[in-house]
C-alpha cells in the first residue's frame, strides 16, 4: 500500500471523489467525519473515523499512522453567509486544531483546500498566486485565515494550499451537498425540467476543472518532493476560462447524446451597461511541478447527467 491518507470531509463532494481516486491508486484511505459507522456503500474499502473537533485526543487519533492529511471539512459559501462567526470557527479554528493534531502525530504532508474566491468576487483579470487577496465574503475570509495557519506549519509539516476554482463532475453519491454548484445545478435542471434557467445573462467568465483532475492534483501533491513545493500555494483550475453560457451550451449538447433531447436555455438578456471582464486564472506554477491533465470534460458532464437521470453514478 502506497500511503495512508486521512481525508476530513471525506463523505462530501470533493472528498468523496478524492477518496475514490486515491483508493484506486492503492492508498489506504480514512474518511474523517462527525459520526462513527461502517464505510459508505459507495466506498466500502475505506475506513471511517469519527472526529470530535473539540477533542485534541480525537484529532490526534485520527492522524495516527497517517502520512498525508487532506483537509476539506468546511462550511460552504451559503452557510458562511448565514453565520460568519461559525464560518471562522469551522473553517479557521478547526483548521488550527487539525494542523496541531497532524504535527503531534508526525504527519508528513498537510494538503488544505482553499478557494479561488480569496482573490475576490467576481474573479476577473489575470490572477496568479502573487495576486493580492481581496476576501470580501465570510467563506473566502475564513479560508484565507486557515491558509496562514497551514503555511505557518512549514517547520513541522510539508504544507500545501490549493486555491480551487470551479470543480465540476458527478459526486460519488446523490446525497452529496453539491447541487447548487453551477454545472451540477444545470445538469439537474436538464433532467428534471428539460430546461436550464440561468440566473444571469451567462456572459461572465469562470474557470472550470474536472473533478478527476482535482483528485489528480491531490495525488500529484502527495508525491511531490518537498524541495519542489516552494511556498506551497497553488492555483488549481482548468487552465482556460469560458462563459457560463458556453458551459450551459456544452451541457445542452451532451444532453442530446445522453438524454436524447435538447433542453432549452432560459436566461435574462444582458443589460446595456453589463460588464463582463476577461478572466485568466493562471496555473503555471502547478504545471511547472509536472502536473498534467487527465480529466474528460464531456465525460464529467455525461456522468453528472446520468446520475441525475438514474440516481446512481
Amino acid at each position: 500500500m502506497r500511503k495512508r491518507v486521512l481525508i476530513t470531509g471525506g463523505m462530501g463532494y470533493i472528498g468523496g471523489r478524492v477518496a475514490a481516486s486515491l483508493l484506486q491508486e492503492g492508498c489506504g484511505v480514512v474518511l474523517g467525519g462527525r459520526n462513527a459507522g461502517t464505510p459508505p456503500d459507495w466506498l466500502p474499502q475505506a475506513e471511517v473515523f469519527p472526529m470530535d473537533w473539540h477533542s485534541g485526543e480525537s484529532l490526534r487519533s485520527a492522524c495516527h499512522g497517517v502520512d498525508t492529511v487532506v483537509h476539506l471539512a468546511a462550511m460552504n459559501d451559503s452557510e458562511c453567509a448565514r453565520d460568519p462567526v461559525a464560518a471562522l470557527e469551522v473553517n479557521g479554528v478547526n483548521t488550527v486544531r487539525m494542523v496541531e493534531a497532524a504535527k503531534a502525530a508526525g504527519v508528513s504532508r498537510f494538503i488544505y483546500f482553499s478557494t479561488a474566491h480569496i482573490y475576490g468576487a467576481p474573479l476577473a483579470g489575470c490572477i496568479d498566486e502573487s495576486t493580492l487577496p481581496r476576501s470580501r465574503h465570510p467563506y473566502a475570509s475564513s479560508h484565507r485565515a486557515a491558509e496562514d495557519v497551514v503555511l505557518a506549519a512549514a517547520g513541522h509539516l510539508s504544507p500545501v494550499v490549493l486555491r480551487l476554482s470551479n470543480g465540476f463532475g458527478a459526486p460519488m453519491h446523490r446525497g452529496a451537498n453539491c447541487w447548487k454548484l453551477l454545472v451540477n445545478d444545470l445538469c439537474s435542471q436538464a433532467v428534471a425540467d428539460r430546461t436550464m434557467t440561468l440566473r444571469s445573462s451567462g456572459l461572465q467568465k469562470r474557470d472550470f476543472i474536472t473533478m478527476r483532475d482535482v483528485a489528480g492534483v491531490v495525488s500529484h501533491m502527495m508525491d511531490l518532493d518537498r524541495t519542489v513545493l516552494g511556498d506551497g500555494i497553488y492555483n488549481v483550475g482548468g487552465g482556460r476560462s469560458m462563459r457560463v453560457l458556453e458551459m450551459a451550451e456544452a451541457i445542452q449538447r451532451r444532453s442530446v447524446e445522453v438524454l436524447g433531447y435538447l433542453p432549452e436555455i432560459v436566461r435574462p438578456e444582458p443589460a446595456e451597461s453589463e460588464a463582463n471582464p476577461d478572466l485568466e486564472y493562471r496555473i503555471g506554477k502547478l504545471l511547472a511541478t509536472g502536473f498534467s491533465f487527465q480529466g474528460d470534460f464531456e465525460g464529467e458532464i455525461d456522468s453528472t447527467l446520468r446520475l441525475c437521470r438514474d440516481g446512481a453514478p
